[in-house]
């Protein structure tokens, strides 16, 4: 266990709190479904008398004569590689040269002056709608690092940083956001609901948990066609209440998927805070209930997410078998530009999770700083190169049109049905009667 480092609180998602680190991602030690024992156990007063086998909905029997009702599994400690100062104990050591690190953490930069720009330009009118990663993005960088290409993957929505790793640009970024014509969803979605089919990422949906299922699925295929690759599905703590969040696991579980299941616990469903959302420790809890090898991470320690997902990669192609990984976290901003945070979480609350060293970018910083690599001059040039990238793709996306307002019906079926079409002419005659209301120069003609 680590007690050398600073620790602010107790982390938001589970009860217990305790880290632990390994030399390498080999030697991360998966949690499996066990319970502690008691310190005094009940009297096996009936282990001698005859039983028929084992019984089939259960892994191990023992009969006792006393009642003991059990309301806790052993404590999942936290694995964590890099503290909060930025450095690793003297036995740890990096996965990955230095170049890299800082590979990873422009990554990173390049989310959070994303969030930054698009945030500020939803509130000036010009996009509907925006959701930020700030404060999370070590969960999506450090997991897109230690996939492969070939890993598909089920956004919930604050993954943003999975679609920049794996080479969407800014430009794209913005064009979804703007709604145009030519970005991959044909502007039909909502801002930050990207997809992108030749990555191997899925599209982000608005309903919560539907493409957990999905993943479990997928990794179910991959498994009996004995492929190198796995399904990830990423999804919040707010998410696994969802039904599908059980269906999955359980599916996965018992048939055995390769499927690895990241969970960002960053303490919040919208404005529902975890104390009100579950009485356990954590979600990964879960895991272990369902039969999968669990691992409970500091989701705001980029080398401890890549080593984690590294190690539940190989885990889960060499097993055959799902993961859980509950990446430890805190989501700083606000749910999204459609909520105000401040009306249910103090000002103070949230300053404690942007302290230097704890926030996955101040930790990456004092780290890389530390070992010559970065200076805050060198990091104030790199934001501002980023900002101004943003700021001229969004400038083109502003002069692109939006897709014909057919686009709005098509794709569903292979053709429009009867239906679609009645739609369709009663829009049309809707916006020819409010000529007004509708510039159609914006959009391509049907």
């Amino acid at each position: 266990p680590r007690t050398d480092m600073r620790v602010l609180g107790r982390p938001t998602g589970c009860i217990q709190r305790g880290f632990s680190s390994r030399s390498s991602a080999g030697m991360i030690k998966f949690r499996g479904p066990s319970v502690k024992k008691p310190e005094s156990q009940p009297r096996a007063t009936f282990s001698r008398q005859k039983t028929v086998g084992a019984f089939p909905g259960i892994h191990s029997m023992q009969f006792v004569d006393q009642m003991e009702f059990r309301a806790a599994a052993e404590p999942i400690p936290i694995y964590r590689h890099v503290g909060t100062d930025g450095t690793l104990p003297d036995h740890l050591e990096m996965p990955f040269s230095d170049e890299r690190a800082l590979e990873l953490y422009k990554y990173m930069l390049r989310v959070a002056v994303c969030d930054q720009v698009l945030y500020d330009v939803q509130r000036q009118g010009r996009i509907s709608f925006y959701m930020t990663s700030t404060g999370e993005e070590a969960t999506t960088v450090g997991t897109a690092a230690a996939l492969e290409p070939e890993d598909v993957c089920w956004p919930q929505y604050r993954e943003l940083g999975l679609f920049i790793y794996r080479g969407f640009t800014i430009q794209e970024v913005v064009d979804q956001c703007a709604s145009v014509a030519d970005e991959e969803g044909k502007g039909r979605q909502m801002p930050i609901h990207y997809c992108s089919a030749s990555r191997n990422i899925h599209a982000v949906t608005s309903p919560l948990a539907t493409g957990i299922p999905h993943a479990a699925g997928a990794g179910y295929a991959f498994k009996i066609e004995g492929q190198n690759r796995v399904a990830v599905a990423y999804f919040g703590d707010g998410a696994a209440s969802e039904g599908d969040f059980a269906v999955a696991l359980n599916f996965a579980a018992t048939l055995g998927s390769q499927t690895i299941f990241v969970c960002r616990n960053n303490g919040y469903a919208i404005s529902t805070p975890v104390s009100e959302q579950y009485a356990g420790d954590g979600i990964a809890v879960r895991g272990l209930a369902y039969g999968l090898p669990t691992l409970r991470v500091d989701g705001n320690d980029l080398i401890s997410v890549y080593n984690a997902t590294k190690a539940a990669r190989e885990l889960c192609v060499r097993e055959q078998r799902p993961v859980l990984m509950e990446l430890m976290t805190y989501r700083v901003g606000h749910h999204s530009t459609s909520d105000d945070a401040s009306r249910y979480r103090s000002v103070d609350e949230v300053s404690t999770w942007t302290e230097d060293g704890v926030s996955p970018l101040g930790r990456m910083f004092r780290m890389l700083r530390a070992k010559g690599l970065w200076d805050e001059g060198v990091e104030k040039q790199f934001r501002a190169a980023v900002r101004a990238e943003v700021i001229n793709a969004l400038k083109a996306a502003e002069k692109k049109q939006k897709g014909p307002l057919r686009d709005i019906f098509t794709d569903v079926y292979d053709e429009l049905n009867w239906a679609q079409q009645e739609q369709y002419q009663e829009l049309l005659e809707h916006v020819k009667r409010h000529p007004k209301a509708y510039d159609l120069s914006k959009y391509r003609p049907s």
